[in-house]
Formats: C-alpha cells, sequence, structure tokens
C-alpha cells in the first residue's frame, strides 16, 4: 500500500477533480486504487457518489459508512477506530467516503499530538490512537479491497487534522495555480511539512508506543507539484500566468524541499510533474455523466472538437499518472540501495 495525499493550504486550484480523475486513470492503468475523501468538505464523495447514495451514507443521527462513523468512537472516548467497509465504486476503485461532520475530530488530534509525549502510557496510548486513527483506518480499508494506491484528498488548511491525514501519507504531490497566492502556500506549506514530519520522527521514539497499534512512517515526502487550470495557447501558459508560473521552481524547491532550485521556468522544472489544463468545455458533459472526462464518448455529447479535447485530457492524465509511478520508484530504488550499505 503506498498513500500519496493531495495537499495545498490554499483552496480552489481543482485539486479534488485531479484525485477524482486520477483514481481513474491508475485504475485503467491496472492499480487497484482506494481513494479517500478527508476534507470535511466532502467534495471527493460528492463526485463519485449519485445524491441518491449521499442521502443514505449521510442519515440524521450516526454514520458509521464514513470516515466519521471509523473515527467516531474516539471523538467520544469510548474506544478505538471502528473498521469502515470502503464503498465500491467499480472492480478496482473503492472510497472511503467523507462526512461533513469530520471537523468535529479536530479538538481530539490537536491535543493527542501533545499527548503522544506524555509520560503517563495511558495518556501517551490515547493519544498515538488517536494520530494515528487515519493511518490505521485506510490500512484496513485497503486490506479488504486489495487497494494498492492509496489517494488521500484533504482539506486546504495547516490545521490538527490535516496533520495527522499527512503523517499517514508516504508521499505527498502539491496541486499549485499560478498565481501569487499559490506561491504564498509554499512558503506555508513547506516548513509546515519539516515541521510535521520531524515532530512524528521524534514521536516514533517514544518508550509510550502501544505495542497492538500500527504505526505509519510520516515520510510524507514531496515528489512533485502539478501546475493546475492554466489558460492554454499552443500548449503553453499564456503571459499573464507565465509572471507567477516561472516563480514556481526557485519557490518550491527552497521552501518545500530546502534546496537550490534546478531550473529557471516552470516547463523546465523536474519538480512539476506535469501541467493540466482546465478542459471548461468538457467538466459539465463529466459532470452529467458522472464519469471522468477522459471516458466520454460520442454519446455523452463529446463530438468535434470535444472528442479531441478528451484524449488531449486522457494523455495528460496519463502522463500525471506514470510521472507519479516514476517517483515512487525512484523513491524505493534509493531506498533500497541506503538499505544495502
Amino acid at each position: 500500500m503506498k498513500t500519496i495525499a493531495f495537499f495545498n493550504n490554499k483552496g480552489g486550484v481543482g485539486k479534488t477533480s485531479m484525485v477524482y480523475h486520477l483514481s481513474w486513470m491508475f485504475h485503467d492503468l491496472g492499480r487497484r486504487v482506494l481513494a479517500v475523501d478527508l476534507d470535511p468538505q466532502s467534495n471527493l464523495t460528492s463526485i463519485f457518489l449519485e445524491d441518491s447514495d449521499l442521502e443514505s451514507l449521510w442519515p440524521e443521527g450516526r454514520h458509521p459508512d464514513t470516515i466519521l462513523g471509523a473515527v467516531d468512537p474516539l471523538i467520544e472516548s469510548l474506544g478505538d477506530i471502528q473498521a469502515v467497509e470502503p464503498i465500491n465504486i467499480l472492480s478496482g476503485i473503492s472510497l472511503i467516503a467523507g462526512d461533513l461532520g469530520l471537523s468535529a475530530f479536530e479538538d481530539r488530534l490537536s491535543d493527542a499530538w501533545g499527548k503522544c509525549l506524555d509520560d503517563k502510557p495511558a495518556i501517551a496510548g490515547d493519544g498515538f490512537r488517536v494520530t494515528t486513527a487515519f493511518h490505521r483506518v485506510m490500512k484496513l480499508a485497503a486490506e479488504k479491497c486489495g487497494g494498492e494506491i492509496v489517494l488521500i484528498d484533504v482539506g486546504p488548511n495547516i490545521g490538527a487534522m490535516n496533520r495527522a491525514a499527512l503523517v499517514a501519507a508516504d508521499f505527498v504531490v502539491i496541486p499549485l495555480g499560478a498565481d501569487l497566492f499559490s506561491l504564498q502556500g509554499l512558503r506555508n506549506l513547506g516548513p509546515t511539512l519539516r515541521d510535521w514530519r520531524k515532530g512524528w520522527q521524534t514521536r516514533l521514539h517514544s518508550s509510550r508506543i502501544p505495542k497492538d497499534i500500527s504505526l505509519p512512517s510520516g515520510d510524507m515526502q514531496p515528489i512533485g507539484y502539478v501546475l493546475l487550470n492554466p489558460s492554454v495557447r499552443e500548449n503553453r501558459p499564456v503571459k499573464s500566468y507565465l509572471k507567477w508560473a516561472n516563480r514556481i521552481p526557485d519557490t518550491y524547491a527552497r521552501e518545500v524541499l530546502a534546496q537550490p532550485a534546478q531550473a529557471q521556468f516552470t516547463a523546465d522544472d523536474p519538480n512539476q510533474l506535469t501541467m493540466l489544463k482546465h478542459f471548461k468545455s468538457l467538466m459539465p458533459m463529466a459532470q452529467d455523466a458522472r464519469k471522468p472526462m477522459f471516458h466520454l464518448t460520442a454519446s455523452d455529447g463529446a463530438i468535434g472538437g470535444h472528442a479531441g479535447a478528451v484524449q488531449d485530457c486522457r494523455k495528460q492524465f496519463e502522463v500525471l499518472a506514470n510521472k507519479i509511478f516514476e517517483k515512487i520508484y525512484a523513491t524505493e530504488h534509493v531506498d533500497s540501495r541506503d538499505n544495502s550499505r
């Protein structure tokens, strides 16, 4: 199981749509995918499921089939996580459904981070159980559905809930817009990731860790950024975007990787996984058809120029999915060499 979080503390960059489409693309490439909605806004869940399904999933009272139901015993301090049955979207794609009530878990997560370092075993044990809840829920769900790739959608903030979500992630992909807000987001996000990583490594050396729980590595290794939704002319961002886009390589390298930039321009930056166009004309069709944009057919209205856009969309997401695989493979290769020394 490889877990990848898609994280940016600036909203509105198309992150959730990217996670949805990558879930389908990884499936098309032969991988079993578990999508996990850890954003209390639950937009990923609403893209995957029909309104009637959502109504059944979120009745009045408790929601046992969502991520909230999985962690509810911890919120109430009445026990540990409950295994949640992943929703089968189709063979090879499963979903841990989000929940608008998940924000109720924020205070417990915030308190638990400090508890992990408490000298009293009972208090530290509670801290570890709460902090690792997302990791353990995802692990159980992936075992049930055979998920090889776990894609985690999180909200646009740097609070305790996202800290727990990122602790559960092996890798991090950062979706970006070409604007001042995304650059400022990188300046906040980079030091935050390093602080969370360091904090979790400190906790992993605690002698108060309960012996009966699974612990994530907390690597949260950034493997690159995706430049989303630029206006494009002849496959290149227009001038107004280049002003901001070409500042990303230096800001990403310096703030996220704590390294010198390897390129002056985003088009030459090895840290850029890809640039995704907006595909404005396809999105309404895909929403009506309840399928990814690159699965649209003539019967959905994708004819003429739209048919070409569908193929272009497929190529872009296939490039992105394969690039993510390459980054993960390169990381594993380096780790195996390091471990053999």
